[in-house]
């Protein structure tokens, strides 16, 4: 029988449970957490669009049979093949929505389309629910659903525990009890968790006699090589991480995770019972705020004690 013919678009720009910003930084995070999708399509031909950076993370991914970079080359070629069953858009982007609208022989559609009347995201049905809520903060507030769970909704299918899925196949083995996971990158520097609780964490854990890891002290091959960070990760038993890239390639590595949270919401991560999130000590109406940066005095991971995630760190090694 016949494989269907599946084009799933995901180059990081935008993100999907966000707002669109027109800023063409790519969220690698982002373009991991799409991965338990593969799942309901390890049966078909899939071809996936991302951006060049991003192709680490799905590279040698069993699910993929054509991995391309997002250029007006690949897009052009695709145009001409427009044989696809199923589109799914998961980009907000302008151009990438035009030529997704392009595709015009494709009857199944998901995710995102562009509207060239109004020049804005709109969504296909399914994705409706999902665009309403990222377009207002009080019911991102609100959603208890995982990433996954919105995701395989807005295909129409139930998430049944289907885990991420990383294309990269790391060549360290687990030589350190933890890894301090600890840059927060440009995008969101109110993620960040004070230096000093970082260090003053290190110090009780070495204490214990654990051996540490972390993610500054690493060389520029780790910091900047993709291929790299991954393979630093890996060689961690367990992970402590802000809520960053390093989050998702620990949950897709099945390593013991603790994530940070605070200005951004905890409940769209989901552990597969490996881990946990920890916020701050004190309730706050302005958590989750999605903010770049914090107007308060103290910034709400501020309020996240080094005692709780030594104690949940040690919980977690057990």
């Amino acid at each position: 029988m016949e494989k269907h013919k599946v084009l799933i678009i995901k180059t990081g720009y935008s993100e999907v449970l966000d707002k669109h910003k027109k800023e063409k930084v790519v969220s690698y995070g982002d373009v991991l957490r799409v991965t338990p999708l593969l799942h309901l399509y390890k049966n078909d031909h899939v071809t996936w669009i991302t951006d060049e950076k991003a192709i680490p993370l799905l590279k040698g991914n069993n699910y993929i049979n054509r991995l391309l970079v997002w250029n007006l080359e690949n897009a052009m070629h695709l145009l001409r093949e427009d044989d696809f069953d199923t589109i799914i858009n998961l980009e907000k982007n302008h151009d990438i929505g035009i030529f997704s609208n392009r595709l015009v022989k494709t009857w199944r559609r998901y995710g995102f389309r562009f509207d060239e009347q109004t020049n804005s995201a709109q969504a296909y049905d399914r994705a409706f629910d999902v665009l309403s809520m990222v377009s207002r903060h009080s019911l991102k507030k609100e959603n208890n659903k995982t990433s996954q769970e919105l995701l395989f909704g807005l295909v129409g299918k139930k998430w049944n525990g289907e885990e991420y899925i990383l294309g990269y196949k790391p060549k360290t083995n687990e030589k350190f009890d933890i890894g301090l996971n600890s840059i927060a990158g440009s995008k969101w520097p109110i993620k960040s968790w004070p230096k000093e609780n970082w260090d003053n964490l290190e110090k009780r854990l070495n204490k214990d006699g654990f051996n540490i890891t972390k993610q500054k002290d690493q060389g520029r091959d780790v910091l900047e090589n993709l291929n790299s960070y991954i393979d630093w990760i890996n060689s961690c038993k367990n992970i402590i991480s802000i809520d960053s890239l390093g989050l998702h390639i620990a949950i897709a590595l099945k390593k013991n995770v603790l994530g940070l949270f605070g200005p951004t919401p905890h409940k769209e991560f989901h552990f597969y019972n490996r881990g946990k999130a920890i916020l701050p000590k004190h309730d706050q109406d302005c958590i989750p705020c999605f903010n770049k940066t914090c107007k308060k005095e103290e910034c709400c991971m501020e309020d996240i004690s080094v005692k709780r995630v030594y104690q949940e760190m040690i919980k977690l090694t057990q």
